[in-house]
């Protein structure tokens, strides 16, 4: 299958704007379906062979309309937290938007697709709002009789500059004086890359033996959450005294965070959290990728030395 050129939905997004950097540099014709052109204009219309289109991506006709004449769909669209705390908005961002994903691909002749999706997405078992919708998601996309050739990428916590984890972390950090009470502290996260991330899924894209496959991405090294908060405060110079909440404080907060703007930590974060996010498999191990760790890549943008540097270096690391 020769391909040109690839749609990208959620492109202007963390893992979305590194993506179309790489792709571009490899030379695809890309277009960035967005809701707002002009929020993104300045960082993305740069790159050549980049078209930036605002339109509604769930509307099913303008979906359609602007995958005509793509090869391939790449779906970075996903949300961590929604408005209320029924689900209907995962389901809306992460199903919904899939279903019409699907059918647009069947109807414009599109027989290749990239979905970023999550460790622990399970549609019958996932913990939370977030990997139930998710896991569907997958499963929707890995039906046998869509006649589409998917990927699946599923990844533990992923770091980088404008990461919302250490960042989110380091906010906190800085707004709490003395004492940082931390829920769900015990659990486990393999922190992976976002250029290891981005490698792996551009190594993938032309490769039919990574159809209808589902990869799970991690770094090298295994924390705790508290660990992590740890070492992100040691990082900023911080002396904050962690204190580890029991499963019931650690619900109590996040119902008391639910109600907290721009939900810092949510009830269905605290569900999705109970289990630990590492992988099985090192699948990074079948494209030969070295997978880089936290402490030569989070004191650079934490402490506000140039990401922008440190990716040029990495880029030349890892060109063959």
């Amino acid at each position: 299958m020769s391909i040109k050129h690839i749609a990208i939905l959620g492109g202007t997004g963390f893992v979305g704007r590194s993506l179309c950097n790489r792709l571009s540099e490899e030379g695809y014709k890309l277009k960035i379906l967005t809701r707002n052109r002009e929020d993104n204009r300045s960082d993305l219309i740069i790159l050549p062979n980049l078209e930036l289109v605002q339109t509604d991506i769930h509307d099913l006709k303008k979906l359609e309309m602007h995958l005509a004449g793509c090869d391939v769909v790449i779906n970075l669209i996903g949300i961590l937290n929604e408005r209320g705390n029924n689900g209907k908005g995962f389901r809306h961002v992460h199903v919904e938007l899939v279903e019409k994903l699907i059918k647009a691909c069947g109807k414009v002749g599109i027989k290749r697709l990239l979905q970023m999706s999550a460790l622990n997405a399970d549609a019958k078992n996932g913990e939370s709002h977030y990997l139930q919708t998710k896991g569907e998601a997958e499963d929707l996309l890995h039906s046998k009789n869509i006649g589409i050739n998917v990927t699946s990428f599923r990844p533990s916590i992923i770091f980088g500059g404008n990461d919302s984890f250490f960042n989110k972390f380091a906010t906190l950090l800085k707004m709490t004086p003395l004492f940082f009470p931390l829920a769900c502290h015990a659990t486990k996260f393999s922190p992976v890359y976002l250029l290891d991330v981005i490698e792996m899924m551009t190594r993938t894209l032309n490769d039919p033996e990574s159809y209808n496959k589902k990869f799970q991405l991690c770094g090298p090294r295994i924390y705790t959450l508290r660990e992590l908060v740890d070492y992100t405060s040691q990082t900023l110079g911080l002396k904050r005294k962690i204190i580890s909440l029991n499963n019931m404080l650690s619900r109590v907060q996040a119902t008391i965070f639910d109600f907290v703007p721009g939900k810092p930590f949510s009830t269905d974060n605290y569900l999705s959290a109970r289990t630990d996010s590492l992988c099985e498999c090192d699948d990074f191990a079948r494209y030969q990728i070295k997978t880089t760790t936290i402490e030569s890549i989070v004191p650079q943008y934490l402490n506000n030395i140039s990401y922008r540097s440190s990716y040029t270096k990495f880029r030349t690391r890892i060109r063959r």
